[in-house]
């Protein structure tokens, strides 16, 4: 095999810059190179070669020419991460275990393709109500239309990322296994349907994909990396969400006024001697502990010991500890009742799951210390632990740009904090962030890259910001790269809140921004300052004719935000804006919004 490698070398360092169509005497080199080799060889070559691909700089797409060859193609769709992250390591364990992969973001991957693969994978989350993250929109649609080829000879699997706490858990996979088997292909494992603490399940559903896939591969190739990383992303830094940073609070600063209906933080985090890089776009993943006051509660209510030793994720500790370290308290879903109706059989449960409409509405404005007080189960402290998810850190979209404040990460965090059923509760990250955590304490964070929400590479493309709320944090960053660039790009912001006197978050930086002329134009939204209710939505349909001509010129638009309304509100908007300045058709209107997309010059980091 030494000696192949060194063929298959020779020809890559006297032939560096091959086209996408061959020329008859490279044709003929290939030939030369591979001459003599059996089947399991050419086989391993095809591999190789593709590793050596990706590893130049992008990602290797599946063509015609590979149609007959057959390999493993993992797609996924992610829209904060995991679904890449699980990608990549599913590639990693095929390859060494001999089945050839590659990973494909759906967003790159050519929708008609998808009838020359063998076998293929789809990892994919599901966000909003049901929907398909924004880089599988395209894929997602075209499998569901009359394009959509006859897969007789494709084998596959899917593995869904979602939330139980929402209504359309996992819709997205279930679309896809749907409409896959519909066009013929051929599960060879079934569908797994990820909670948000996936990696166990997910770890299984690859072992028992690769088990269903193995002999139809029949000699290992090396472990490669099938997509390289963009060439200007930070050095991969040591700290991951497996092993967090222990951080320090420096800065809780309230920005909203006294009278505002909203309190949201400032919050800035020092990373010094970490090492750890970040673009700006990308998300910070916070953990967080949960308050002692809802932890007795819940041993008040279910008359538990919190000394009591329990067991979580193999690791033993008090019942105490686990509820206010290991143990998600602050969000309600589904699971955690049925589990714990399960294993206690208590009637009052099992007639709360009795009514799924009924359960979605009960559990949507209570967090799991309601449930018990209403619910007073009779349990021992590890059937507790045992209904009860890991808590998951959650992601913040970072506010600053490390070419303006270096080791420090900045965060603009809404606190969560409500009076019901009896007493005050807050938000599990928001309330430990804003009102538990004392400046000068430790917080584990780590980075969540978003190579779906970056700013142009040329700092003369021009720029549209929509971003309500808190979703003014990226841009914030945005601004410091921009001013640390000196790009002379211009800028738009859309920001909305409540209230101008209340609510302009970050306001002096902006007018600074504005007077200096690094922003162009603000167009501000609020919905509480006269009778009629004005949102980023109205304002940008206002500015319809020019936001049209920024489109024309090469704008990006940003939305950030919140996805169930205010980011469908902002898409309809920018439809109507094509239909009406554009003069396009309904139809032709959303080809140019996908058009837009699949360019990445419309980004969204909605939540």
């Amino acid at each position: 095999m030494g000696v192949l490698i060194i063929r298959v070398n020779d020809f890559f360092m006297a032939n560096p810059n091959v086209p996408g169509v061959l020329a008859p005497a490279q044709l003929s080199a290939i030939t030369q190179a591979i001459q003599g080799l059996d089947n399991q060889q050419l086989h391993w070559v095809s591999g190789y070669i593709a590793g050596l691909a990706a590893a130049q700089g992008g990602v290797v797409a599946a063509t015609e020419a590979s149609a007959n060859q057959a390999q493993l193609t993992i797609l996924y769709g992610s829209q904060t991460g995991n679904a890449k992250g699980v990608a990549h390591s599913f590639a990693e364990k095929a390859n060494a275990t001999g089945v050839p992969a590659k990973v494909v973001s759906m967003a790159d991957y050519k929708p008609r393709t998808l009838k020359s693969e063998t076998h293929v994978a789809v990892i994919v989350s599901t966000h909003g109500e049901g929907d398909a993250p924004d880089d599988a929109v395209e894929l997602h649609e075209f499998v569901a239309s009359k394009k959509a080829p006859k897969l007789a000879s494709t084998k596959y699997s899917v593995l869904g990322l979602g939330d139980t706490s929402y209504e359309f858990f996992c819709q997205t996979a279930k679309d896809f296994d749907a409409r896959l088997s519909g066009l013929g292909a051929t599960a060879v494992a079934e569908r797994v349907d990820c909670d948000v603490d996936y990696a166990q399940a997910s770890q299984a559903w690859m072992d028992s994909v690769l088990a269903a896939i193995k002999d139809d591969f029949n000699q290992p190739i090396a472990s490669v990396t099938p997509v390289a990383e963009a060439a200007n992303a930070p050095v991969a830094s040591q700290y991951s969400k497996q092993n967090p940073f222990a951080a320090t609070l420096t800065e809780s600063l309230k920005i909203t006024g006294r009278d505002s209906v909203k309190d949201i933080r400032h919050i800035e985090i020092s990373l010094e001697d970490s090492g750890i890089q970040y673009q700006v776009g990308d998300a910070l993943g916070v953990y967080f502990s949960n308050s002692d006051d809802v932890v007795s509660r819940i041993l008040a209510a279910l008359s538990l010991d919190g000394q009591t030793e329990v067991e979580v994720a193999g690791e033993k500790l008090p019942l105490s500890d686990a509820l206010t370290d290991k143990l998600e308290l602050t969000l309600s879903y589904p699971t955690f009742i049925s589990k714990l109706s399960e294993s206690t059989g208590a009637e009052s449960l099992q007639k709360l799951l009795a009514d799924k409409s009924a359960l979605r509405e009960y559990i949507a404005d209570r967090q799991i210390v309601d449930i018990v007080i209403d619910h007073p189960v009779v349990c021992s402290a590890q059937q507790l632990v045992d209904a009860l998810r890991p808590i998951t850190p959650r992601l913040y979209s970072i506010a600053s740009s490390q070419s303006e404040v270096e080791d420090e990460v900045h965060l603009t965090v809404a606190l969560v904090e409500y009076d019901e059923f009896g007493f005050t509760h807050q938000g599990g990250a928001s309330g430990y962030l804003g009102k538990r955590l004392a400046e000068g304490d430790t917080v584990k964070v780590y980075v969540e890259p978003n190579n779906n929400f970056r700013i142009p590479a040329d700092p003369n493309t021009p720029i549209i910001m929509i971003g309500p709320g808190t979703g003014i944090a990226p841009f914030r960053a945005f601004m410091q790269e921009r001013d640390a660039q000196d790009a002379q790009g211009d800028n738009w912001l859309f920001f909305g809140n409540p209230n101008f006197t209340q609510d302009f978050l970050y306001q002096t930086e902006w007018q600074g921004y504005k007077k200096s002329g690094l922003l162009n134009r603000v167009s501000l939204a609020w919905s509480r300052d006269q009778e009629e209710k004005i949102y980023v939505q109205h304002r940008l349909l206002e500015e319809g004719e020019e936001v049209y001509a920024w489109l024309e010129r090469g704008a990006h638009v940003y939305v950030c935000g919140d996805a169930t309304h205010m980011a469908k509100d902002v898409e309809n908007t920018l439809l109507t804006i094509y239909q009406t300045h554009g003069k396009l058709s309904e139809a032709d209107a959303k080809k140019a919004l996908l058009a837009l997309r699949k360019a990445k010059r419309y980004q969204k980091d909605v939540y």
